[in-house]
Formats: C-alpha cells, sequence, structure tokens
C-alpha cells in the first residue's frame, strides 16, 4: 500500500472513493471531519473548502478513523506509521473525540531551491508562516539535502513526527539524518540539548519553537557552535520581535535611555528600542506563501526595524518557469518592474512590494 493508500484508510468509505477518483487529488491538503457537519476537502492554492457529501459526519465514523490511526499524543496528534501524514483531534470536555483534521504529508524534492545557497554558510536559519505554508515540509527537506548532499551530521528534534513520519523508523523523505522523538511537547527543550550533549550533531532541526524554555535552549545550542534550522509561527519579523517570548530568537529587544546629546545626534527620542544581543538565527525566512519568500539578515533587520527604518531584503518568487530573485530596501522609489517579466508574480505580491516602495534589481536563472 503507497503512502496515500494508508490516508484514504482512515476515512469513510463513499469518501475515500470520491476523493480516489478527484482530479485535483494531489493538490488536496486535509480533508476535515467534525461531528455533525458536513465533511470537507482543503487544497492547495485554494480558499475555502469543498463539501464532499450531503450528510453529516457520524459518532461511528469517527470511532473508525480513531481506530484506523491508534493513539492520539498529549498534544492531541498522531501519524500513520511509515507517511508523513498527519492526524489532529478535537476533543468535548468529556474528553471525546468530536473532529480530526486530516492532513497529507508529503515529501517534496527541490522544495528548497531557493535558499539553497545559504546552506553553505553554515549559518542559522529561522523560518517564520502562518500554519499550512509549508515550513515542516522545507525542514524536511533541508534535513535531507543537509545530511545527503553537505554529508553533515544532522539531528532532528521531532516532537510530533511531522518531519520524520510516525514509527520508530523515519521516513526516507529526512535521507541520512537521525530522529529524535520528543515523549511530550513540554519536552522539546529538554530533547534538543541531550542532541547536543549526547550525539555531537552539526545541524539540528526543530519544527514549531514556541516557548521560552526552547528560545533559550536554541541560544544554547548556537553558542555551542551548532547550526540550528528551526520554524515559529508568525509571518513577518515584527511578528517575532514583538513576541516576548521568541524575541530572543532575534537578540531580543530592550528599552535605552540616551543622554540629549547622544539623542540629539540621532535625531530621535531619549528612550529608543535596541537589540540586547546577537540574534540566535544569522538569517530569518518569511514564508509569505508556499513560493514566495523574504529573506532577512536578521542582526541587519532587526536593528533597521527597530530605528523606524525598512530593511534591505531579498525576495524570491518561485514558479515552474522561473526563479526570480528581487532586491529590496526601503527608499522612496516605487516598484515598477515586476510587470517586465514573462513571470507569473501574483497581484499580492505586486501590492507587497508596492506597499513597501522598495527599489528593486533582478537576476534570473
Amino acid at each position: 500500500m503507497n503512502a496515500f493508500g494508508a490516508f484514504w484508510q482512515i476515512l469513510p468509505s463513499d469518501l475515500r472513493d470520491r476523493l480516489q477518483n478527484d482530479s485535483k487529488r494531489g493538490q488536496l491538503l486535509e480533508v476535515i471531519l467534525d461531528l455533525g457537519r458536513l465533511p470537507e476537502a482543503r487544497y492547495l492554492g485554494e480558499f475555502g473548502g469543498k463539501y464532499l457529501r450531503s450528510t453529516e459526519v457520524s459518532v461511528e465514523e469517527l470511532e473508525y478513523a480513531q481506530s484506523a490511526v491508534g493513539e492520539f499524543g498529549g498534544d492531541n496528534r498522531a501519524g500513520i506509521e511509515g507517511t508523513l501524514h498527519r492526524i489532529s483531534a478535537i476533543r468535548s470536555r468529556k474528553g471525546a473525540i468530536v473532529g480530526l483534521t486530516c492532513r497529507v504529508g508529503r515529501a517534496v524534492s527541490g522544495h528548497i531551491d531557493m535558499v539553497y545557497d545559504l546552506l553553505h554558510y553554515g549559518k542559522s536559519i529561522l523560518f517564520v508562516g502562518r500554519p499550512g505554508v509549508g515550513k515542516t515540509t522545507v525542514m524536511r527537506e533541508i534535513a535531507r539535502v543537509l545530511s545527503d548532499e553537505f554529508q553533515k551530521r544532522v539531528v532532528i528534534v521531532d516532537t510530533s513526527n511531522e518531519i520524520g513520519g510516525d514509527g520508530d523508523i523515519p521516513h526516507s523523505a529526512i535521507g541520512t539524518a537521525r530522529r529524535m522523538q520528543v515523549p511530550e511537547p513540554s519536552l522539546q527543550h529538554k530533547v534538543m540539548i541531550e542532541a547536543v550533549e549526547n550525539h555531537m550533531p552539526e545541524v539540528i532541526i526543530v519544527d514549531e519553537i514556541g516557548t521560552e524554555a526552547e528560545a533559550h535552549a536554541c541560544r544554547s545550542i548556537a553558542e555551542r557552535g551548532v547550526m540550528l534550522i528551526g520554524t515559529a509561527h508568525g509571518e513577518w519579523l515584527e511578528n517575532i520581535i514583538k513576541n516576548p517570548i521568541l524575541s530572543d530568537l532575534i537578540g531580543g529587544v530592550d528599552t535605552v535611555t540616551l543622554g540629549d546629546e547622544e539623542a540629539r545626534a540621532r535625531r530621535c527620542q531619549k528612550s529608543i528600542l535596541e537589540r540586547k544581543a546577537p540574534p540566535t538565527f544569522y538569517f530569518l525566512i518569511e514564508m509569505r506563501e508556499r513560493h514566495y519568500w523574504v529573506t532577512h539578515k536578521t542582526e541587519k533587520s532587526v536593528d533597521m526595524l527597530l530605528r523606524g527604518k525598512t530593511p534591505l531584503v531579498e525576495v524570491l518568487l518561485f514558479s515552474s518557469h522561473m526563479f526570480l530573485l528581487l532586491w529590496g530596501r526601503g527608499e522612496e522609489k516605487e516598484f515598477h518592474t515586476c510587470y517586465q517579466f514573462s513571470f507569473s508574480i501574483s497581484s499580492m505580491t505586486a501590492i507587497y512590494l508596492k506597499k513597501c516602495k522598495r527599489e528593486v534589481q533582478y537576476s534570473c536563472s
């Protein structure tokens, strides 16, 4: 049975048959099964969902899916052994499962072409983006490239078995990278330190950094000279700066009071915000969409933003036809060259670049 076949087996038979014959099944993102509601399918690149039938999901169907999946962890997530699929549960106050989010996991090769050159620097990289934009898929592909192509000693700290898949044997999509499973989500920071102390990695990969303890563990690992690849929720660098728990990842922010002469020299108020320490992650990449990324050199971008200026960034766009690299700086010049390319750039991208008033240079390959 192939990986998709295992996914079909947890669904009611009528939904299984419909989705297997769906021309868009290759773009299937997730199936939603909520008690008393119509089952829904969601697809990559589409807003909203598509109802799969006219009758509601029953208790029996949820019980069948639960028995096919097996036991859920403390974070209400489970996987299908040997695959990359993730099943997440919604429970009632009494603990009964009343909803399931059945997300399709895919091993996508070539997904990191836009940042392949950054990996050669050996510097830590943080990916931020809203849920569903593809951060975990990128982590998986980076693990394979660094372990197989760069011949690095890579250890993945896999909290919910999303990167390496469910089961004791990790999925082949991570290459020769090693995987450490985490018994409880609250223990992720301890496993991160254990990975460094016990297994001598050159690279640590961790998904969904979200607590103060995990942010501190990241700093401790980086200070030992280990390359870190991580993800955090938040669409913009500014979201991380304003997050008191995660701001340590980009150096932290502190209020500083300047003297009268210094304030006059800087032409600013006496109380200003400044970065407290070197950032844990040398690069930060905003994943706006699956094929639309914005790359920051973290230290410089944070300092510029705290001064109220627009930082120099690298805008990366990718399609099956062309790779487009745009450099942007906070100059008071409109972006006019967008439509001169034989390249399908979404209106969102054009609006974003105009809104930031970035002067860009381009190179295509």
